[in-house]
């Protein structure tokens, strides 16, 4: 049985691991810029305890910061997971994922208590199992609240002793535990704490993608498509025609451009149901609509004009509150047996008994499933 996860804490995974490549391959951004942010966590995680003695010792603290959907979470995974295999000789990594909206609450002063508790005892109990550890905070700015603007909320001192909380957490860490690296997201780094700020070790500002990232982009997308369904191999690598599709795509982001590639393989019933029929119409249609839906067209069919060959035997009746001797492996079509309460009928507490779901204990429903 698995055991639960501390307050707080998202996710945890021992690293390095196969099934987390794909999270650093996926982002396209120079290489220098990848070169220099793992160069930072090797950099603390290797060498933390040596550069602990220095008057400028580091924090340990990376911020990632920039537009939704730029990849900072998924380069923020990708990093631990490369890391990790460089480290990988030396012993596991740790990859901590916290929940920032698990700490602000309404009772004053336990906000602090909770980042108190996460960083004063549940990061340093990991940090004493495991050589290294990476722990990924999401949308900072809701864990290191900027103290100067929450003086002008209605109520700021919990926001400010839970920052100061972070604040002194973070530095008692980079002091004991300096082979912990905490690499943070935010969308909105005006509302991340300036001390907070001034403690990391690099701030890494990302952006929306130029034309040639964006080429990139829809490049390695249509590579992945086209190992999945070999025919689209050749769409993969007309460059004259990514180019072309990427100038309509200019000022979006990339987690929306690799969208694009989802979209255009549900422009058509036909390519939803084969993607190896995907064309390059599908793909700039799809632009055209900004991946959305335009509303406007003919009649649309009914569902068996749709797909009018479906075997009798095939159909399924409802079966909510159904006879066990006419279930999923009774003899011929199943019997209509669902239990239909209209607006006009008695309701729970009205004298009548509610449907048969509703009667079920949520105990005995949750254990079901």
């Amino acid at each position: 049985m698995d055991r639960a996860l501390p307050p707080g804490v998202l996710s945890m995974h021992v690293l390095p691991a196969d099934h987390h490549d794909r999270d650093w391959d996926a982002i396209i951004v120079p290489r220098e810029v990848k070169e220099r942010l793992l160069s930072q966590a090797l950099l603390v995680l290797e060498h933390g305890r040596k550069l602990a003695m220095l008057s400028g010792l580091p924090h340990g603290l990376i911020v990632l910061a920039g537009p939704p959907g730029t990849g900072k979470t998924t380069m923020a995974r990708g990093l631990a997971q490369v890391a990790a295999l460089a480290l990988a000789r030396k012993g596991a990594t740790m990859l901590l994922e916290i929940n920032p909206h698990a700490f602000p609450s309404d009772m004053l002063g336990e906000s602090q208590r909770n980042v108190t508790r996460l960083l004063t005892e549940t990061v340093p109990e990991f940090a004493a199992r495991h050589p290294f550890v990476v722990v990924l905070i999401d949308e900072v700015e809701s864990f290191a609240v900027r103290r100067s603007a929450a003086s002008f909320e209605a109520n700021p001192v919990d926001v400010h002793r839970a920052t100061d909380a972070v604040l002194l957490g973070i530095d008692e860490i980079a002091k004991n535990l300096p082979s912990v690296l905490f690499v943070t997201t935010t969308n909105f780094i005006e509302g991340v704490d300036e001390a907070f700020l001034s403690r990391a070790d690099l701030v890494m500002r990302f952006a929306l993608p130029d034309r040639e990232t964006i080429e990139r982009i829809l490049g390695h997308g249509l590579g992945e498509l086209a190992i999945q369904w070999p025919a689209l191999g050749p769409m993969a690598q007309d460059a004259a025609r990514i180019s072309e599709l990427a100038a309509r795509c200019e000022g979006w982001d990339g987690r929306r451009i690799r969208k694009l590639i989802l979209a255009a393989l549900a422009q058509r019933l036909d390519v939803a149901r084969d993607p190896a029929k995907l064309a390059w119409d599908d793909l700039f249609e799809a632009a055209r609509k900004q991946g959305g839906v335009e509303w406007a067209g003919g009649r649309a069919p009914t569902s068996r004009e749709l797909f009018p060959d479906v075997p009798k035997e095939l159909m399924h009746d409802h079966d909510h509150g159904h006879d066990p001797h006419h279930g999923p492996h009774a003899h011929g079509p199943h019997r209509h047996t669902h239990t239909h309460q209209h607006d006009d009928e008695a309701s729970p507490g009205r004298g009548r008994l509610a449907p048969t779901f509703a009667r079920i204990p949520f105990q005995a429903r949750r254990n079901r499933w």
